[in-house]
């Protein structure tokens, strides 16, 4: 039987913060002073619990919502399946059959090649520069610890700094592009535009979804000017909202639970708004794909991994042998990668032994060896053997110290901060600074593939086959290592470092 193939004025406080595997960034803004579209919705494909008070509250408090690119839907594995369970060999005989068979993959190609086409027209509308953002993503390289688990997601960063250097002026956005490695807001946009075209997309074994969204506290005045430039540049949707308030946290909390599968629903939870909270803007990113070699589950074992510590941990250790593959050997250090079905990669570096990932990251070997797929340089091939354990790490970090020491400080200072771009000030008597910046992220693997998701927020509140001779290159991550997960033009997604399991 043929067979189916197969992110001196009274004074007002901004907080970003960030949250990592799925993606998203919140700025909020406050100040000091006297006491359409369809939201996108992928809570069926995940299965996300829904609070369905907070969603309802959602919707009323919607002004504009984003008009994300409109593309074909992608077939699945399962209509395809259902297709094909439809026409019977006994019933119809061979050539009725041959022919049903022959319709079916033409109408599923077909759907395919409309998807791959739209998705392609939309990235070519794309223009970048893609050396700023992985220059940025070194400095972020900075975060890392040689201790914890930490994962960040340096595109979901970026954009939300992006947007963030829309909302600012003067020497306050002046800090904000040298950390991104820009020249002026047209590039910061050209780079916004870039990143989000390029990692949007959807396969029928996994998606990138990128979503922003900008809370406004009702009756201050915002320049709609820069409203719409955010929701142009960025797909940022626009909610009003009465800060301060138990609802509008739960209504924010289950805008970033949609957009990131669920699965930073304890970090979504900490946002809260303060009744002089004047704006509050959120990205979010979310990645989830399946290994292209997939891991046998009869294969996974119990074993060790030495944490940083020098803790002798048990876990299970999925494996895989690749007869070839590329790969890279660095000074102390061996790093090769795993692909999606998307086109993806998650790249693992691992220190030799007696070479500490502490040591590597002293001097920025982590992310430079991480990136060395993308300098365009040949790399050798080996029969790669893999041991990877399985691991559900994340972090949420408060990135307000980090920003200020990276030469991002005006917009924190008072005195200093210009948010002139966004609030009216002949009709707002209050000046606006960021009061805390947080970045949580989560990432998890298992023998079928990977998940992951991140947000930033931000909050202002107003006072008021092999060949024989092919090398064998053993991947054996029972130590401390590094990861990055990159999009499918090499653009990182998330980095990390696991230092305890």
């Amino acid at each position: 039987m043929p067979k189916n193939r197969r992110f001196l004025r009274r004074t007002a406080a901004l907080i970003l913060a960030v949250l990592l595997l799925a993606a998203a960034m919140v700025l909020s803004f406050a100040a000091c002073g006297d006491n359409g579209t369809t939201i996108r919705n992928e809570n069926e494909k995940d299965n996300v619990k829904k609070d369905p008070i907070a969603a309802q509250y959602l919707q009323e408090l919607a002004v504009k919502l984003a008009e994300y690119p409109e593309l074909p839907a992608m077939p699945s594995t399962e209509e395809l399946d259902k297709a094909f369970s439809t026409i019977d060999y006994d019933k119809m005989g061979a050539d009725a059959y041959e022919k049903a068979q022959e319709k079916i993959w033409e109408d599923w190609d077909a759907r395919s090649n409309a998807y791959y086409d739209a998705l392609k027209a939309l990235r070519s509308k794309g223009a970048g520069n893609p050396a700023a953002f992985l220059h940025f993503t070194r400095a972020a390289g900075a975060l890392l610890s040689v201790e914890d688990n930490i994962v960040l997601s340096p595109a979901n960063l970026y954009l939300a700094l992006a947007m963030l250097s829309e909302t600012t002026d003067g020497e306050s956005r002046a800090q904000i592009l040298s950390l991104l490695g820009l020249d002026d807001m047209e590039l910061a946009q050209s780079a916004g535009n870039y990143i989000w075209r390029n990692l949007y997309g959807e396969t029928s074994t996994g998606r990138t979804q990128l979503a922003s969204s900008i809370w406004l506290k009702e009756g201050v005045p915002y320049n709609e000017e820069t409203l719409a430039t955010l929701a142009q540049q960025y797909l940022a949707s626009t909610f009003s909202a009465p800060m301060g308030e138990k609802k509008t946290d739960s209504a924010i909390a289950e805008w970033i639970n949609e957009n990131t599968g669920g699965l930073l629903r304890d970090a979504s939870g900490s946002i809260e708004t303060k009744p002089k909270t004047v704006m509050m803007l959120l990205s979010t990113l979310y990645f989830k794909d399946q290994w292209r070699d997939e891991f046998w589950e009869k294969e996974t074992k119990k074993d060790t991994f030495t944490a940083a510590d020098g803790a002798q941990q048990t876990v299970d250790f999925m494996h895989l042998t690749q007869d070839r593959a590329d790969y890279c050997r660095g000074e102390n250090f061996t790093v090769a990668q795993l692909s999606f079905r998307g086109g993806q990669t998650m790249r693992f570096l691992l220190p030799d032994e007696g070479t500490t990932l502490e040591r590597l990251l002293a001097d920025d070997t982590v992310v430079g060896g991480l990136m060395i797929y993308d300098m365009g340089v040949s790399l050798p091939s080996g029969k790669l053997v893999w041991s990877v354990p399985k691991f559900d790490v994340s972090s949420d970090l408060e990135l307000t110290d980090a920003l200020k020491a990276l030469g991002v400080t005006d917009v924190f200072d008072f005195d200093k901060s210009d948010f002139s771009p966004l609030i009216d000030e002949e009709k707002f008597d209050e000046s606006v600074a960021v009061m805390r910046v947080q970045h949580a992220a989560r990432v998890k693997i298992d023998e079928k593939g990977c998940e992951a998701a991140a947000f930033t927020a931000v909050r202002a509140d107003a006072q008021s086959a092999a060949p024989e001779d092919l090398p064998v290159v053993e991947m054996d991550l029972n130590r401390p290592f590094a990861f990055m997960i990159t999009g499918v033009d090499g653009l990182p997604l998330f980095l990390g470092t696991v230092n305890s399991l």
